[in-house]
């Protein structure tokens, strides 16, 4: 899995930050965008969250997009998310990753 911090857009003091990745086992880039709240002022809260769900989010530039509005984003960024995926081509599912996936989704793949 990777995870990309990114700092919030100028104008959203209430987003603490943002990030972005590429989660090998569900295949599906994600994107979550943390919130100041009242029981979290200083950490936030992950009010936005997607590519929970297996592709969810099939390509970079689509989880990019959840976090735009809200996280400067770098004008690599794209290359690099492709770049994490690619480097787990070939990685399979150990035996409590695929046990998982079948509990919660009912499948394996």
């Amino acid at each position: 899995m990777s995870r990309h911090i990114l700092p919030p857009r100028v104008g959203h003091p209430d987003v603490i930050c943002a990030a972005v990745g590429w989660d090998r086992p569900l295949q599906t880039f994600f994107a979550q965008v943390c919130f100041r709240t009242e029981d979290e002022p200083d950490e936030g809260e992950a009010l936005i969250w997607q590519g929970t769900e297996p592709g969810e989010l099939p390509t970079p530039e689509a989880a990019i997009a959840v976090v735009a509005p809200y996280a400067e984003i770098p004008s690599d960024l794209a290359d690099q998310l492709a770049a994490d995926m690619s480097a787990t081509i070939g990685e399979g599912d150990g035996q409590h990753q695929a046990e998982m996936k079948r509990r919660l989704f009912g499948s394996i793949h």
